[in-house]
């Protein structure tokens, strides 16, 4: 091989090197810190880009890939998922639970996430961690178990606020497990049973009482219409008598009317009447043929006015 070509080779061989070096393509979601000799020069995103070879190389930083970290001269910009480990906290009340979480973090400023902080993740997860303990610390374990949310919310503005100037943006935190210790667990357990207990006797109880009253109401209800029914019977039996009176009393003026038009007598007419009721009473008072009946001596007058007025009748049929 002569020497021409083998200089052709190197020049080809060199081009390649620099293509290779010079060439970088940017994927979506990504981008490239870009030093020119250790300095700051600028910023790859998305795309074909060309940078000097030797010249200018890409900056590498520690991020997260399926939870675990490594370096990388690819910026990966997408929301990433930040498992905090569990630890022990001491509660305010001086009880010792374990703890863990999750959160939802995103690079918003390469350039910050690059050179404002040597290992992003590992800062954010100790940053977490710290945070965790002290708000747990401030709090009783009660209020640990159902103030989930509140902490959530809590932890992230801390870490938002912290993490601002790193170029990081938390966007969401999440308790994952909170374990208190055994014997704690076993008496939260009775005291949740015998919550239980006590609310189902609270409902019986009540039911009970709902059912009393409700027993009591419709036998109240039940003597207000017997009540009611016998005032109504009453009320009627009443008015039927009174009408009974009414018509006998007519009955009895019709009578008087008639009896003193045919005798011609008021005087008459009333002894007739009271004869003939002296009669129908003493009439009562026999059972037998042979019972004997005592008339009063203030009757004789009133039924010796019977021969009076039979006489009147035989005369005037006469």
């Amino acid at each position: 091989m002569s020497g021409f070509a083998i200089l052709a080779l190197f020049i080809v061989g060199i081009g390649i090197v620099l293509v290779a070096k010079g060439v970088r393509v940017v994927r979506q979601s990504e981008c490239m810190i870009i030093e020119k000799f250790g300095r700051y020069n600028r910023t790859l995103r998305e795309g074909l880009q060309i940078i000097i070879p030797f010249m200018e190389q890409p900056r590498s930083i520690y991020w997260l890939k399926n939870s675990r970290m490594y370096a990388t001269n690819r910026i990966d910009v997408r929301e990433t998922v930040m498992d905090i480990p569990e630890q022990d906290v001491i509660t305010r009340d001086n009880v010792a639970i374990i703890i863990d979480a999750i959160l939802y973090a995103q690079i918003t400023d390469p350039y910050k996430a690059t050179y404002e902080i040597a290992s992003l993740p590992l800062a954010v997860i100790q940053l977490a961690q710290t945070s965790l303990r002290n708000l747990i610390g401030e709090m009783a374990l009660d209020a640990t178990l159902t103030s989930r949310d509140s902490i959530n919310t809590k932890l992230k503005v801390i870490l938002d606020e912290a993490t601002d100037k790193w170029g990081i943006k938390v966007n969401r935190v999440e308790l994952k497990n909170i374990t208190p210790p055994r014997d704690v667990q076993q008496a939260m357990e009775k005291e949740m049973q015998a919550e239980r207990e006590r609310r189902a006797k609270v409902l019986q109880a009540k039911g009970d009482r709902q059912s009393r009253i409700e027993r009591s109401e419709g036998e109240r209800q039940e003597q207000i219409n017997l009540s009611e029914g016998d005032k109504e019977a009453f009320l009627r039996r009443a008015e039927g008598e009174a009408s009974a009176i009414r018509e006998v009393a007519a009955a009895k003026r019709q009578a008087i009317s008639e009896i003193k038009a045919e005798l011609g007598s008021e005087d008459l007419a009333l002894k007739y009447l009271v004869a003939t009721n002296y009669l129908d009473v003493f009439g009562k008072f026999s059972q037998k043929p042979g019972d004997k009946v005592f008339i009063p001596y203030e009757a004789s007058d009133s039924l010796g006015a019977l021969g009076s007025i039979k006489e009147i009748m035989a005369g005037k049929s006469s």
